[in-house]
């Protein structure tokens, strides 16, 4: 915005010209009119020497001497305004107006000041004015009032409006960057991605350390899906590293474009700038959440909440970021602060039902989804969410009408189609589950459990080749699970493939062999570790051989074992254990 400050007034230096219009009814003056004249001359004298305290001493003797003149009331009000006494200034430079309403540069003094004020949409009037008289006249605006003129239609929510106005002053002033750079602004307000990159562009050519630019620029480019973004937005940064609104817009806009990683040491470092922030520290918090620095966003999210007791948005997120903790019972009041503050807030609700689903009240979660679904009955996740938490109760009657909807919502889903499935075979309607997980597979195929349930359900339709494709590819994602070599087993012997039957449940039977001496070898394990901390050495090291017997490959034991014999102090046996741990866990990985 144009300081007050800064403007010069167009004010006749002495008030001859009323002096001479009073000659024509007295042939001289008064003597009131000539010491105002006098007092006039000395106030501009002052104020041209910086001297407001003067200046307006003398204006003032201006205005008691000759109230009905505008050029006083204009002196005075400028310098009212220049001093800081916005009221009074306006309300001397408003007196002005009232005495000659056509005057164009009272017009223009008083809709900068309002402008200044926030009263923009008095200062428009008078922009338009000025602006009707320019046309009139061919006498353009200068390029800081129309300047202005758009900063104070785009306040009043008029950014389309705006751009007339910018533009002109681009025009006067075409080396101007900042003019390009807001010219720009008001093109990305309204969505003219490709007009606001070129102003944007234009503008840091002009002046390439106007880091405003550079935000902007970058903004755009992410909008428009084009490179370089991250190069504009850190350029930004390098001009203005220590100012902490433009690190907080960089950081923000670099969180926007996906890259929360590089984010978060940028809004660490306006935290540390500008520690009373709470639009720092929220961000920051909301940028730590989806790197999973839960713990530290929830401190962030409790110190935001208690700077804004009423911040539905901030109680919300800090309800979820509980919630991920796994802290649900703490999260649950928080969030019904943000609904009692917020009663409106889907996210708000659908958080709740979540935090509540968490500590078992389904009853609880699935009320809140109902009153989410209200607010917003087209979201296909809230009605996934209610057809879940139904089918949580064994309530397939309820749940399927809610996943239906839910896939009809939003077909490209694959959630619904597979919980759909799974409600269909419970209840035996196997053509139907058939279909759905058919549909949930083919739009998410990376579903090993999928494939086995969807195997099983063509078992019992006797849709035999189709049961034995979907059964291999469950063996193929889980290789280590033997239900679906038994099922497959079973396919097998109904289509006369004896061998084939066999040689799956001998699989299976390996598996599960497999399986049981996994359990038996962690159980041996936690049972040596219990013994190695009570001091029982010689039995510890049973136990951890004994896990091994049971399975070679259990890492944990070697590790363990490693453990024991080092205290034994058998350094070489133990070497050889601890290499094997390492090698079956690199093996794991």
């Amino acid at each position: 915005m144009i300081a007050v400050a800064d403007m010069r007034l167009i004010l006749p230096l002495n008030l001859n010209v009323l002096l001479l219009c009073c000659s024509v009814v007295a042939l001289e003056p008064s003597a009131s009119l000539r010491r105002a004249d006098a007092a006039y001359r000395e106030g501009v004298t002052a104020m041209n020497q910086g001297d407001l305290k003067t200046a307006q001493s003398k204006f003032e003797v201006v205005v008691q001497l000759a109230p009905t003149t505008e050029q006083g009331h204009a002196a005075l009000g400028a310098v009212l305004v220049r001093e800081g006494q916005l009221t009074e200034g306006t309300r001397e430079l408003e007196k002005a107006l009232a005495i000659k309403p056509t005057d164009p540069d009272a017009q223009l003094n008083l809709a900068m000041v309002y402008a200044q004020t926030g009263a923009h949409a008095k200062a428009i009037q008078l922009f338009a004015k000025l602006e009707a008289t320019a046309r009139a006249t061919q006498h353009p605006v200068s390029a800081p009032a129309l300047q202005q003129y758009a900063r104070s239609l785009q306040a009043e929510g008029r950014a389309q409006a705006a751009i007339a106005p910018m533009k002109q002053a681009v025009a006067e002033e075409g080396r101007n960057a900042v003019l390009h750079d807001e010219l720009g602004s008001l093109y990305a307000l309204n969505r003219n991605w490709a007009l606001a990159e070129s102003q944007f562009a234009t503008a840091v050519t002009l002046k390439d350390d106007l880091a405003a630019a550079h935000l902007h620029l970058g903004v755009t480019l992410n909008a428009e899906g084009k490179p370089g973004t991250e190069d504009e937005l850190m350029k930004a940064y390098s001009l203005a590293p220590n100012d902490p609104g433009m690190a907080l817009a960089v950081g923000k806009a670099i969180s926007d474009a996906g890259n929360d990683e590089r984010a978060a040491p940028i809004l660490e470092h306006v935290v540390e700038l500008d520690p009373d922030s709470v639009a720092a520290r929220y961000q920051l918090a909301l940028v730590l959440q989806r790197i999973n620095r839960v713990p530290e966003a929830i401190d962030l999210f409790k110190q935001v909440a208690e700077a804004e007791p009423r911040n539905s948005e901030a109680l919300t997120n800090l309800g979820l970021a509980l919630a991920q903790a796994h802290h649900a019972t703490e999260a649950i009041p928080f969030l019904k602060r943000a609904i009692a503050v917020s009663a409106d807030d889907v996210t708000a609700h659908q958080n709740l039902a979540a935090a509540y689903m968490q500590v078992n009240q389904v009853d609880d979660a699935i009320g809140e989804l109902k009153i989410a679904i209200k607010l917003s009955p087209d979201s296909p996740q809230l009605h996934y969410d209610l057809g879940t938490a139904y089918k949580l109760q064994d309530d397939a009657v309820d749940a399927i009408p809610e996943l239906e909807k839910a896939e009809k919502l939003n077909p490209a889903g694959y959630e619904p189609a597979y919980v759909l499935g799974l409600l269909y075979m419970q209840i035996a309607r196997y053509a139907e589950a058939a279909q759905q997980l058919d549909a949930s597979l083919k739009l998410h195929p990376e579903n090993g459990e999928g494939w086995a349930t969807l195997g099983n359900v063509y078992n019992k339709l006797d849709r035999l080749p189709e049961a034995v494709v979907a059964l291999r590819e469950a063996i193929r994602q889980m290789p280590d699970q033997a239900d679906s070599h038994l099922i497959l087993a079973a396919v097998l012997v109904k289509q006369n493939d004896a061998a084939g039957a066999a040689q799956e449940r001998k699989v299976a039977a390996d598996l599960m062999r497999a399986h049981m001496n996994l359990q038996r070898a962690e159980v041996a394990t936690n049972s040596g570790k219990s013994l190695l901390q009570s001091g029982k050495l010689e039995d510890a090291i049973v136990q951890f051989r004994d896990a091994l017997n049971f399975d070679p490959k259990y890492a944990e034991a070697h590790a363990r074992l490693a453990d024991a014999l080092e205290k034994q102090g058998k350094i070489v046996e133990a070497a050889e254990e601890r290499a094997q741990a390492d090698a079956l866990a690199k093996q794991a990985q």
